[in-house]
């Protein structure tokens, strides 16, 4: 990860480079809780809106088929832009699209909430997509330009990973409770609070950002990769809500994979990359992008199913099944603070990456014990203390791991992949992962009906659809552990031999080699 304007990283855990200790900035510290705050308010809202659907949908009248697009509309906006809006938190400068990302997305949030009808509210989430894309990878690259010692640099990303792996459990009990208490409106409202504090952190503590000289916008990238991106979520979210079979699936599905080689290929020749093919060659940071998008597929099972599960079967209100997962939240914090301060400049990814997916895989297989009337305590708790260990190993790596070694210009578009791989593996995860639940739930109903169905085997069959899922996703997880624990390179992080260290007058240029 280079977090210096004119130096490239040291190796992990070793003292800072003279340099960069006097180039510290004294501030640094409430910046990284300004970042925190504005990765909050992101990871919050990808989890709080769904608890706020069933409300949503009641006060405005919309129908169930049109639900998801309250869901779709930030995925697709969200989705398509992300390396656009990280190449350009480069070209202009992060602070600017950072500020610029808080104020659209709080902009946005307070419309959505104060939403009069479904095309409101739809509009409403595809422009917290386009602000959110503009936000992240804007947060990520900010967070790794800031701090300079390795030591402290391994702090900040433990915090930054605690709150990404932390938000998504912590959304649960917040939606939760806002719908439960207040209404659907304040899981849009809240956005607004949390980017009132970032924006005011940011203009006074943020210092001018770099840009990059000389650079250019990949005009036919952004289009290619756009479009490619669009097509993939569109096709994925549209396979969870109708077939696999449907021309608008299998047909966006193909025009995505088609658009995305094409970038690919055009990457390795135009003159200014988008993606410079130098940030995902590197085999740390390829395996990072690559566990975040497995990551994102398989943790849809836990999260989505399992609160089907304490809702439909066990009857838990929102605000309990929130508070059912704090434990998961709470060790996921702790495992990716202790896991990037502690073990990634010791161990290195590689065996944080394998443990992590192994718990999770072991978390998944205990799941699918889970009965019609199953305790919390006996059959939920060690499943989601495991899982939260797992997930704290993971988001303990990616974010840090997924940056390191790239040139300070490339830090946008660096951060931006690792957005853009879980974004696509929670489309992928969430169309499959429906898809297999529905039809092993036709299948139960179908090879154990006698008569009219009974209320009793529709649960049964509901079950034994959550219990199929967790199956799955035990695979996926060990797949994911042997597959990106091979790509990972052994040992701690260290800079790349090949990678300059230029002078804070010199352009930044990026070598041809540079990985």
């Amino acid at each position: 990860m280079i977090v210096a304007a004119h130096s490239a990283a040291p190796a992990a855990g070793t003292g800072p480079e003279p340099a960069a200790a006097a180039d510290q900035d004294p501030r640094r510290w409430l910046i990284l809780g300004v970042i925190a705050a504005a990765q909050l308010m992101v990871v919050l809202d990808l989890t709080v809106m769904n608890l706020a659907l069933p409300s949503a949908q009641r006060a405005l009248g919309f129908s169930t088929a049109d639900r998801q697009w309250v869901v779709t509309a930030y995925a697709l906006s969200f989705g398509g832009l992300l390396l656009f809006c990280g190449r350009l938190g480069d070209l202009v400068g992060r602070k600017v699209t950072f500020l610029t990302g808080l104020a659209g997305f709080a902009a946005a949030s307070a419309v959505g909430g104060a939403a009069t009808s479904f095309s409101m509210l739809v509009t409403a989430r595809a422009c917290q997509g386009v602000f959110g894309a503009l936000l992240a990878p804007s947060a990520l690259s900010l967070l790794a330009t800031t701090f300079k010692d390795p030591k402290e640099r391994a702090k900040a990303f433990g915090v930054f990973g605690a709150v990404a792996a932390a938000g998504g459990g912590l959304g649960l009990l917040v939606g939760g409770a806002l719908t439960t208490y207040l209404s659907w409106r304040w899981c849009m409202y809240i956005n607004t609070g949390f980017a009132a504090v970032a924006i005011a952190g940011g203009v006074l503590l943020i210092g001018r950002q770099q840009k990059t000289p000389g650079g250019r916008l990949d005009v036919p990238g952004v289009l290619a990769v756009s479009g490619g991106m669009f097509c993939l979520v569109y096709g994925f979210a549209n396979a969870a809500s109708h077939s696999w079979h449907t021309p608008s699936t299998w047909g966006f599905l193909v025009a995505g994979v088609a658009l995305l080689t094409v970038f690919a290929t055009w990457q390795s020749r135009a003159a200014h990359p988008l993606l410079p093919p130098r940030v995902v060659l590197d085999r740390n940071r390829g395996g990072a992008y690559l566990t975040v998008l497995v990551f994102g597929a398989a943790t849809f099972g836990l999260f989505l199913f399992l609160i089907y599960y304490m809702q439909v079967t066990l009857g838990y209100s929102a605000v309990r099944s929130g508070v059912a997962m704090l434990p998961t939240v709470v060790l996921a914090g702790a495992g990716a603070t202790i896991g990037n301060t502690k073990l990634l400049p010791r161990f290195g990814p590689k065996p944080m990456v394998v443990a992590g997916m192994l718990l999770n895989a072991a978390a998944m297989l205990w799941l699918t014990r889970i009965g019609a009337h199953s305790g919390y305590a006996s059959a939920l708790l060690g499943p989601l203390m495991v899982s939260g260990t797992g997930n704290g190993l993971i988001f303990g790596m990616v974010a840090a791991t997924g940056t390191f070694g790239v040139a300070p210009q490339d830090a946008g578009v660096a951060s931006a992949s690792i957005n853009t791989g879980q974004q696509l593996g929670g489309s992928i995860g969430t169309a499959l992962l429906n898809t297999i639940a529905a039809s092993a739930s036709t299948h139960y109903v179908a090879d154990h009906l006698q008569g009219r169905p009974t209320a009793q085997l529709l649960q049964a069959a509901a079950i034994h659809s959550y219990v199929t899922v967790f199956w799955w996703c035990a695979g996926i997880y060990v797949a994911g552990a042997a597959v990106c624990g091979s790509l990972l390179r052994r040992g701690p992080l260290s800079r790349p031999a090949d990678l300059p260290v230029r002078e804070p007058s010199e352009p930044a240029a990026a070598a041809p080699g540079q990985l």
